[in-house]
């Protein structure tokens, strides 16, 4: 028979208390195992009894793990798992300390999922695509994904997106109407917003450039691109290069025109 014949706290952990039985140290539980099995001095225990009782102590100290990892900030039951089967418990355990975090509610994908979608809007200025990639790398369910993003309505897209747009027109200013389009297009598309919002947004930006504009342009992109085609090209071969260069950047053709021919008075 097995008796209880000591039991003391750790020093390091006073939480955590040390059983002995028949007088040599047996295992150690929380004080919360301690309580729940009613372990005194004197109690008798069966092997089974132990069993039952180390197996218990073990999810209590993965589910305080996982209390202490979720204490930074929200996670997904993929995380938990992960943190917890990395740090060696068994399978049937963390079930058991997962579970008991959901019942108690600190554990929830779908209330997880929502504060992600809000956070990535709202501090990253993301899409849907990005957000949804952001979804499956914490290990949300395919269902909640499509059931979460679709709360992200189509004018809260349009919204944000449109936000990066001007952002991005307020710092063209050395840059032609068409490639701030172009620019505005790849962060979108790379921030996950689908060619439809792209589309829409783009279809609602007007830029303009007035002549002194165009000119200051012209002159700073043109000579860049006439010194880059001039160190193979001459003449007449150089002069298309950079008219060609020039007019997939956007510009009007009259401007390149007036600009080859203020190149050509030079030479």
């Amino acid at each position: 028979m097995l008796v209880i014949t000591k039991i003391g706290r750790q020093k390091n952990n006073p939480e955590r208390y040390n059983i002995y039985l028949n007088e040599e140290y047996a295992f150690a539980v929380d004080e919360g195992t301690l309580i729940q099995f009613g372990l005194t001095k004197g109690k008798a225990l069966e092997q089974f009894d132990i069993d039952e009782i180390t197996y218990e102590d073990e999810i209590a100290k993965a589910f305080n793990k996982a209390l202490h990892f979720l204490s930074f900030q929200m996670r997904s039951e993929y995380e938990v798992r992960k943190k917890l089967l990395d740090a060696g418990h068994g399978e049937a355990v963390v079930l058991e300390a997962v579970r008991k975090l959901e019942r108690l509610g600190f554990l929830n994908d779908e209330t997880y999922s929502k504060a992600l979608l809000e956070t990535k809007k709202r501090t990253a200025s993301k899409g849907p695509r990005a957000i949804k990639q952001d979804l499956i790398k914490k290990g949300i369910d395919k269902n909640l994904q499509e059931q979460v993003l679709e709360t992200f309505t189509h004018k809260e897209q349009v919204e944000i997106a449109l936000q990066l747009a001007e952002k991005e027109v307020r710092g063209g200013k050395g840059r032609t109407p068409t490639q701030i389009k172009q620019k505005i297009q790849d962060v979108l598309v790379r921030k996950g917003y689908s060619f439809t919002i792209v589309q829409e947004v783009l279809d609602q930006m007007t830029i303009e450039r007035h002549d002194d504009e165009w000119q200051h342009l012209i002159e700073a992109q043109g000579d860049k691109l006439w010194r880059k085609y001039s160190a193979k090209h001459t003449g007449r071969n150089l002069h298309m290069k950079v008219k060609q260069a020039l007019y997939q950047k956007g510009f009007p053709v009259e401007i390149i025109n007036l600009y080859i021919n203020s190149k050509e008075s030079e030479e």
